[in-house]
């Protein structure tokens, strides 16, 4: 079979809906993933689905619409729920499992009384149902490969396989949608994607996650939704997946190399593994930045088939929030054979000045013995209060001026630094790897599982490389204002100022795997706070 690729566009809509109405499977761009599609209502087009992906016959397919009145012809009921669901995040990356209708045949479902439904927000992809019908559409990759983000990496799997491949551009997300099951009483996410469960819950109320996500399905279980029984989005070569903190990871990928693997790494790490002359070295981007590795993680996995690497030793990004999608495709393309690197949970909280920070922190360890709340501010004092420590000797060497009879005078030392980039930097280079030394110490010492961080500058200190999660606290800016003026006692106009020389909400909702609205409102903040504690802090 001669496999055509054309780009997105009048002819390739045409030529794909003539195609897809007569029976036959066309490769089709969506935002998450590139997808394999056919007619969702022929069984014997679905069948060529499985035939050209090798794909096993049990395991489910997602069916693809273009207008919300497609639903009620492939859905037998629609809960009140799923409809709101879908007027927040359609068109978009959310798959909702729902009960079949008559049109859509077992060939699909996998014998199952459910189905799979979404509404891709890719223009190629709508256009193409559109004119054609629902389609069923897995990711468009030979089964258990790393799924495609590209037209090219749909072409290297099926060519010779499907008769047309339309080439949209790279996928926006970068993983598979996000699929939830509407079919009982809570919602509960059966894959993680970019729609995350605290974005379900903050729609419907509630939302929880079915723990096949991280360890896999129990034997003889049957999946509800692609992507839950099979090991998925493998590369040739094994992969090995580190788990925790990724300076942690750091250290134990750096400990288990040998010349044959191959590295998956964050940006704050790759030159350091260059500098131990290691060889294929591929980074998914900041350890922070959840949407770059969901866009970059098949492409990095599929850069290792053209390698003769022996194994794959990937750093796992933080599993929290946007997180959770691309931990659990490399959890699934490694098998779930995971190496646990940081024994404790370490939670990074920053944010806003003013937002409530310590407070959130004292309220998580309240009536806890296994939780220690670190300040990094007051760390930072007390190394500063010792004339002896070697952080004093260090800044006083390097700041003498601000020597007062051997200890440091901050009030000096803060007007050298405040108008002088350069000095602000070596300071900070200082204080900063003193300060997270002290705090990891007392860490080790003490015998609590749970170690709150609490520090202001968590990412621009890198203090976020030390932790297993980071959560900012957020909060509008007149209410930090007057948090700011009644706890430092200073004017409206200097919290002001302040609070425009730091990052704004968008800065730690971008940054953070978690975030928490301050309202002003200690009982809110209560709640919030006894939230988060019951979910990721279980006693």
């Amino acid at each position: 079979m001669e496999t055509v690729l054309m780009k997105a566009g009048e002819a390739a809509y045409e030529k794909a809906a003539s195609l897809l109405l007569s029976g036959q499977v066309v490769g089709i761009p969506t935002e998450t993933v590139y997808g394999l599609a056919a007619d969702a209502r022929d069984p014997e087009a679905v069948g060529r689905i499985f035939e050209a992906k090798g794909r096993p016959q049990d395991n489910p397919l997602i069916v693809h619409i273009a207008r919300f009145d497609q639903l009620g012809e492939v859905a037998r009921e629609v809960p009140e729920a799923a409809l709101r669901l879908g007027e927040a995040f359609w068109p978009g990356p959310l798959t909702m499992i729902l009960r079949r209708s008559e049109l859509i045949p077992d060939a699909v479902t996998a014998g199952l009384d459910t189905v799979g439904i979404r509404m891709p927000s890719h223009p190629a992809a709508r256009e193409i149902i559109a004119r054609s019908c629902p389609l069923a559409a897995p990711s468009a990759n030979t089964s258990g490969k790393p799924s495609p983000t590209s037209a090219s990496h749909v072409y290297d799997d099926m060519k010779g396989r499907v008769p047309l491949i339309i080439d949209g551009g790279r996928c926006r997300v970068g993983v598979e949608s996000t699929v939830v099951d509407m079919t009982g009483g809570t919602p509960r996410v059966l894959r993680p994607g970019a729609i995350t469960e605290e974005m379900i819950a903050a729609v419907l109320g509630d939302a929880t996650t079915d723990q096949a996500t991280r360890v896999g399905l129990a034997e003889g279980e049957k999946p509800k939704s692609p992507g839950m029984k099979y090991r998925h989005y493998a590369p040739k070569a094994p992969v090995i997946l580190y788990e925790g903190a990724p300076d942690d990871t750091f250290a134990a990928v750096r400990r288990d190399y040998t010349p044959d693997d191959g590295i998956i790494c964050f940006d704050e790490y790759k030159a350091q593994y260059r500098a131990l002359g290691f060889r294929r070295v591929w980074s998914l981007g900041p350890s922070w930045d959840h949407a770059g590795h969901s866009r970059r993680v098949f492409s990095v996995l599929r850069h290792f088939d053209a390698t003769n690497a022996g194994r794959i030793l990937a750093q796992c990004p933080r599993e929290y929030g946007a997180g959770e999608g691309t931990v659990n495709r490399l959890r699934k393309s490694a098998g779930f054979q995971c190496v646990a690197c940081t024994e404790k949970t370490y939670i990074g909280v920053t944010g806003m000045s003013g937002a409530g920070k310590s407070l959130f922190c004292a309220l998580l360890a309240e009536g806890r013995d296994d939780v220690l709340a670190l300040d990094a501010d007051q760390v930072y004092h007390e190394l500063l209060a010792d004339p002896a420590g070697g952080l004093t000797a260090a800044i006083l060497r390097a700041f003498p001026e601000a020597d007062d009879h051997g200890a440091v005078d901050r009030a000096v030392l803060g007007r050298i630094v405040f108008n002088d980039g350069q000095k602000r930097a070596a300071l900070n280079a200082m204080t900063h790897g003193a300060v997270l030394e002290k705090m990891k110490d007392i860490a080790a010492k003490s015998d609590r599982h749970y170690i709150l961080l609490d520090v202001p500058l968590l990412f621009e200190s890198g203090f976020d490389r030390a932790c297993t999660m980071t959560v900012g606290l957020v909060t509008g800016r007149q209410s930090a204002r007057k948090r700011i003026v009644a706890r430092d006692s200073i004017t409206e106009e200097r919290a002001s100022q302040r609070l425009g020389s730091q990052p704004t909400a968008a800065f730690y909702r971008r940054r953070c795997d978690l975030t928490v609205e301050n309202t002003g409102s200690l009982d809110d903040l209560r709640e919030a706070a006894a939230a988060f504690s019951a979910k990721y802090m279980p006693e």
